[in-house]
């Protein structure tokens, strides 16, 4: 009900027309704007209206009467329950289109930033099985089917190892398969699945905080290895231990095999102690003959092939000569840092995460890197001008923060430390966009590259180049 519980309308036969920020889909009925999900531009849709506000809509699809020319029918059974690759049922080439206009619409609009002609956005080669991390959860509630519930039968199998549905903390999804890790990933998952029901081994219960097993990381690499973290909620040395055993002795190809008793509130592990069981406490990726060691708490890019043409992307960017000094913030296991060093005459990593320096010192040290230097803490007190002084001037500095953009601090030393060249590496063009306003009064935009990381998602990584304006 609307305000003075007037009935919020249905629209009929209407259009979607565009793609807006977040995926959100978009029509337009009597010149107000409507924010829905789940469709695309060219579905003719009905639209029940769920909120107003003066100047939008929000509706949810009540039926699409006539699909879009671009409407393609998704490849995963678990599509809309899940809540990863929403956008299945959209093709490909359009995927990249509405990603690049995301970019100029964000860049335009928030950042009012005056552009050069995007580049054409970097299409991922693979489509699926592309990730190499995924975290599956185990719970003692697995999401029903329509079916199920509408039949009133009580079921006994409700054990699950999947994904979270979405909006719903409490409820997983069992997943048969999935499209976004190549294997071994799908057959570890199953056959861990298999064997604690098997074993009666208790799957977490995510509303009362209790049970035995809670999560599931599988993280994989292009040369072949395979770590797998077994997030245990309680301990038990015998079921912990054969459980780990039976995978260790299934999957052989297990490179790093570890576990993790963790009773936190939460289900992150970075500030939990994690015990090797058989193996490696890491893996190792490569890109261009370097060698990267990736730990267990370790941040590296979730598509290994596209992080390597985001990489280039930078690099290029960075137009480096061998004379220059760079600065690479939020450097996380010093992978752009190295990447670049051999075209470098010096490297400043920073990052705020002290375990990701440490793995970024040792991937320098293994690939005879000499020139690169690493720091860790909270990057607006590092990045001081007492910092700049005794470490020298940058010459070029590479940015690559979280999605909530840079601090105002951090923007400030940019201005101060005054590189010849930034250049802006980003999971989110709309901080992007924020934060390159606040530094276009010394720089402008000179190159913009937008690369997809994520098929079949909203999500899209850009590169900005600025240069300093004459005179600054």
């Amino acid at each position: 009900m609307g305000r003075g519980n007037k009935p919020l309308p249905l629209y009929e036969g209407v259009e979607i027309i565009d793609i807006g920020a977040e995926g959100k889909a978009i029509a337009r009925v009597d010149g107000v704007v409507v924010f829905t999900t789940g469709v695309i531009p060219g579905d003719i849709v009905d639209l029940q209206v769920t909120k107003k506000r003066e100047k939008y809509q929000e509706a949810r699809v009540v039926r699409i009467q006539t699909d879009s020319p671009d409407r393609i029918p998704a490849f995963c059974k678990h599509f809309e329950v899940c809540g990863g690759c929403k956008w299945q049922y959209l093709k490909y080439d359009k995927q990249l289109y509405y990603k690049q206009k995301q970019v100029s619409d964000q860049l335009s609009r928030i950042g009012k930033i005056t552009l050069p002609g995007i580049m054409p956005i970097k299409g991922s080669a693979s489509s699926t099985f592309y990730r190499n991390k995924l975290e599956f959860t185990f719970s003692n509630r697995r999401w029903l089917t329509l079916e199920e519930v509408r039949s009133g039968n009580q079921f006994e199998d409700m054990d699950v190892l999947g994904f979270h549905v979405q909006g719903m903390f409490d409820k997983v999804l069992n997943v048969d398969k999935c499209w976004l890790q190549p294997e071994p990933s799908n057959s570890i998952r199953n056959a861990v699945k298999t064997y604690a029901i098997k074993n009666k081994l208790s799957f977490y219960d995510l509303r009362n905080k209790e049970g035995f097993l809670r999560n599931l990381i599988i993280r994989t690499t292009t040369t072949g290895e395979l770590m797998v973290i077994v997030n245990f909620f309680s301990e038990n040395i015998e079921k912990r231990e054969a459980l780990l055993d039976f995978l260790y002795l299934q999957f052989p190809e297990i490179t790093a095999l570890l576990y993790v008793i963790n009773q936190k509130g939460n289900d992150t592990i970075t500030d939990q102690d994690i015990h090797v069981f058989k193996g490696r406490d890491h893996i190792i990726e490569e890109m261009e003959g370097l060698r990267f060691i990736i730990g267990p708490k370790s941040f590296y890019q979730t598509n290994s092939l596209q992080a390597y043409e985001l990489y280039k992307v930078a690099r290029d960017f960075a137009r480096l000569t061998g004379n220059e000094v760079v600065y690479d913030l939020y450097t996380g296991t010093g992978t752009i840092a190295c990447f670049v060093a051999s075209e470098a005459n010096k490297v400043i990593g920073i990052e705020y995460v002290p375990e990701a320096i440490a793995d970024a010192r040792i991937n320098a040290l293994n690939n005879e890197i000499e020139n690169a230097r690493f720091f860790a803490g909270d990057m607006k007190n590092i990045l001081t001008k007492e910092f700049v002084a005794e470490h020298g001037h940058p010459d070029v500095i590479i940015t690559d923060p979280p999605r909530a953009g840079m601090h105002e601090e951090v923007i400030g030393a940019i201005l101060y430390a005054s590189p010849e060249r930034i250049v802006y590496v980003s999971c989110n063009p709309a901080t992007q966009a924020r934060d390159i306003s606040m530094l276009s009064h010394g720089y402008c935009v000179t190159r913009v590259q937008p690369v997809d990381m994520f098929p079949h998602t909203h999500h899209v990584e850009n590169v900005v180049l600025l240069e300093k304006l004459t005179g600054n």
